[in-house]
């Protein structure tokens, strides 16, 4: 009998390590990121927050954060009502939203949503149209088709008094069209969505690592989806269209709340597994039929199971997580929508990845002869013209002039002489564990992230 009993210890402890080991080993990258590679980079957050000094430079003009690219519930993949988006944007700390819902029967309908201040957040009516088209600011009530050509819509968006930016610009854009007056630079469901859809084994590891991760750090979870890779793709872009035409870089947070899964019990006895953006069970993930086994299980897990009842919902991009991940930051006299638009169109604009560290209160001018000018806006060179940026972190500003870096500098002041005239734009990047940011000379740094990025300051020649 000892005998049986030893070899069937042995066979337990066995299958033990067995299992143990098939499980860090099939979730070794999302535990390293657990006990080790999070808790530094919450770590370096809070230290960030802690850090934080008020800045100097004065631009002359008040900043407002808040988010361009968003959906509602008007959009078909998304359930967000204008209350709870309201609630969601005051908690990240927002003063606008810029609103792209999905167009209606091929109809971009002016007349739906809200419009102004609600709860102290300025709304703006947009919609999400063919070719990346997203126009704001046209009269209450306008309706635009889908249907029209880029062309023609271009123009009639112009002669409403509009502004037209361009969304998801990873996709072919009709960039010959003289109407756009910007383009992201950057969007987060671009970065959460492109490799998942590309790549299967993608779209494991992110299952994975919410799994492992969500619950304990769901801020670390949801930025360790960023990919330098994509921010460098769409600033060239935008490098490359600022050689010839003038375009404001906008961040699209395209904030949704639909990456997630929900688990519903049915009349049927069955699980059905259905996303976070819509309530329609015909767009099903999955559905499984539940044994004895499945059911109690469920049941211990969740609780009693009633038809229809949903058990569980794991969101990846809540409304408010999403909002804080990066945002776009607008100097405007006041905060009311032609006053934003005009910001917009004139290029008095940074991104910052607020989730990280915020960036607010963050200046770049250009000084020179008892002139100062900020991003967006033009200046003639004369001698003795100077850059000027401050930020309320010390951090990396790399200077770039036309698509290419011309200066390097550390610290929570950049200054910089002009002795060429040209389009000049910083980035500011920093540190941040387990992080990489690549600069215009193709440099690839592995210790820190990109953190701001403004609109260019135009030198011009002198006559």
């Amino acid at each position: 009998m000892q005998g049986i009993f030893r070899w069937s210890l042995r066979l337990a402890l066995t299958a033990i390590l067995l299992c143990t080991g098939g499980f860090c080993g099939f979730f070794a990258p999302q535990l390293y990121h657990h006990f080790v590679l999070f808790p530094k980079q919450a770590a370096a957050w809070n230290e960030l927050a802690a850090r934080r000094t008020p800045v100097a430079i004065k631009t002359g003009w008040n900043e407002y954060r808040g988010v361009l690219h968003s959906h509602s519930h008007l959009s078909h993949d998304s359930e967000m009502q204008f209350p709870e988006i309201a609630e969601a944007l005051k908690k990240a700390h927002c003063q606008f939203i810029f609103l792209t819902d999905h167009v209606v029967d091929d109809k971009a309908d002016y007349s739906l949503g809200w419009k102004g201040i609600h709860d102290d957040i300025l709304f703006v009516q947009g919609f999400e149209m063919q070719a990346g088209f997203m126009p704001w600011g046209l009269p209450e009530g306008t309706v635009l088709s889908n249907n029209a050509s880029p062309t023609e819509l271009a123009k009639q968006i112009r002669q409403l008094g509009g502004v037209l930016c361009l969304g998801h610009c990873e996709e072919k854009r009709p960039w010959d069209i003289p109407e756009i007056d910007g383009m992201e630079i950057y969007n987060m469901h671009t970065d959460l969505l492109l490799d998942t859809i590309t790549e299967k084994h993608a779209r494991v590891e992110v299952l994975k690592e919410v799994l492992i991760n969500m619950r304990s750090y769901p801020d670390q979870t949801l930025r360790s989806m960023f990919d330098w890779q994509t921010l460098a793709m769409l600033v060239q872009k935008w490098d490359e269209q600022g050689r010839h035409r003038k375009l404001t870089g906008i961040a699209g947070n395209d904030c949704h709340q639909d990456i997630g899964l929900r688990g519903i019990y049915t009349a049927q006895n069955t699980l059905l597994l259905l996303g976070t953006g819509s309530k329609d069970p015909r767009k099903k993930l999955r559905e499984y039929k539940l044994n004895v086994f499945a059911r109690l299980m469920l049941r211990l897990c969740f609780g009693p199971l009633v038809p229809d009842r949903q058990l569980f919902r794991v969101d990846l991009d809540p409304y408010e997580r999403s909002a804080r991940f990066i945002n776009t930051h607008l100097l405007a006299k006041e905060l009311t929508e032609p006053a934003l638009l005009d910001a917009i169109r004139t290029g008095r604009a940074f991104i910052a990845f607020n989730m990280i560290a915020d960036a607010g209160g963050f200046a770049y001018v250009a000084e020179g002869n008892g002139q100062q000018v900020t991003m967006g806006e033009r200046i003639a060179l004369t001698p003795g013209l100077k850059l000027w940026a401050e930020a309320p972190l010390p951090c990396r500003f790399t200077l770039v002039r036309d698509g290419k870096k011309v200066a390097e500098q550390e610290g929570k002041v950049f200054e910089y002489k002009v002795t060429t005239p040209g389009k000049y734009r910083i980035q500011a990047d920093l540190p941040m564990p387990g992080e990489m940011t690549i600069s215009s000379d193709v440099r690839i740094s592995n210790i820190t992230t990109p953190w701001i990025l403004t609109n260019p300051i135009e030198v011009d020649a002198q006559e």
